[in-house]
């Protein structure tokens, strides 16, 4: 038996001694509970709302019938009550009682519910769960939080130029925290289906235009980007020239694409016109240009890419 669990009593005694049990409603509250869960005795008491020291005393009662057994996590004890370990007696006798009230305890489990959503304080709950953390906060938030949190780091009302802005996905983005967003590309097909994704959003727009022929104005953007969209342009020089003339004086240009690689079927079957880039590479483009390499970070490569790892580099102008 594993030192850190206290295995329930075995059921020994008579059925006088589990009717007496199962005589009390705060212990059939209990256990109703710690079938569902398992639940600290803190836990308990907010849940039911009576008394820590009722609530020990009722679970000082369960613990020596053998009907809920104890774990220990650091020095907390959790509490559960776990059918396979009871008798056919007990168990039989118990749904006999869960079947007669169940309905009486509805508020129970709603609070239940709620306590469990507040165990974001309890560092026994966190090591318990932290191989399943991310997947329980997917499931309980969604996955659109984290990055609407880190865009809201960005100063108030900046101007945003997304060049090669595809369908405005990153202007849907960037839009809610920028003073505004501009998109350009060179596609028509692509600006339809921005325009449409950005219906209704005030400070958002695109228009048509080449990158190396930018149509903004002199020293109009506070950040430009550039994602996934160099490898595909020829005369890159050309584009950081016009990012240079579109910022404003410390303005930055954040760069996404693709590290050097030797994927020669990448050129052939979806156009691209350069194997990535180097860190040395993009140095110079910036030295060109007037501008400064501030940054250069290789990113993680995720499992599930198919494609040639990538880079993103920070550009101040």
């Amino acid at each position: 038996m594993d030192a850190n669990t206290i295995a329930p009593l075995v059921m020994s005694s008579s059925i006088y001694t589990q009717l007496s049990a199962l005589s009390e409603s705060t212990r059939v509250r209990l256990l109703r509970l710690l079938e569902l869960e398992e639940l600290g005795v803190g836990e308990l008491t907010r849940i039911v709302q009576i008394p820590q020291s009722t609530v020990s005393r009722h679970l000082k009662v369960l613990r020596e019938d053998g009907w809920i057994s104890a774990r220990r996590v650091g020095t907390a004890s959790l509490l559960r009550m776990d059918i396979g370990q009871l008798t056919p007696a007990a168990v039989a006798l118990w749904r006999v009682v869960r079947e007669a009230v169940g309905a009486d305890f509805v508020e129970d489990t709603r609070r239940m519910r709620s306590v469990l959503a507040l165990r974001g304080a309890d560092a026994a709950f966190f090591e318990r769960m932290a191989g399943k953390w991310d997947a329980i906060r997917s499931d309980l938030f969604g996955d659109d939080f984290l990055l609407s949190t880190l865009l809201s780091l960005l100063p108030d009302g900046l101007t945003v130029a997304d060049l090669g802005c595809g369908t405005g996905a990153a202007l849907e983005q960037l839009a809610p925290v920028s003073g505004h967003v501009i998109g350009v590309d060179s596609s028509p097909a692509m600006l339809a289906l921005a325009s449409q994704r950005l219906s209704g959003v005030d400070n958002a727009e695109v228009r048509q235009g080449a990158l190396a022929a930018l149509p903004l104005s002199d020293g109009s953007v506070d950040v430009a980007l550039t994602m996934l969209v160099l490898h595909h342009v020829e005369a890159i020089g050309a584009v950081l020239c016009e990012v240079a003339r579109v910022l404003r004086p410390g303005g930055r240009l954040v760069v996404l694409d693709l590290i050097a690689h030797d994927r020669a079927d990448f050129q052939r079957s979806m156009g691209h016109r350069h194997s990535g880039f180097s860190e040395q590479t993009v140095a110079a483009w910036c030295a060109d240009a007037g501008l400064v390499l501030s940054r250069y970070r290789v990113l993680p490569v995720s499992p599930a890419a198919l494609g040639p790892g990538l880079f993103v580099a920070v550009i101040t102008a």
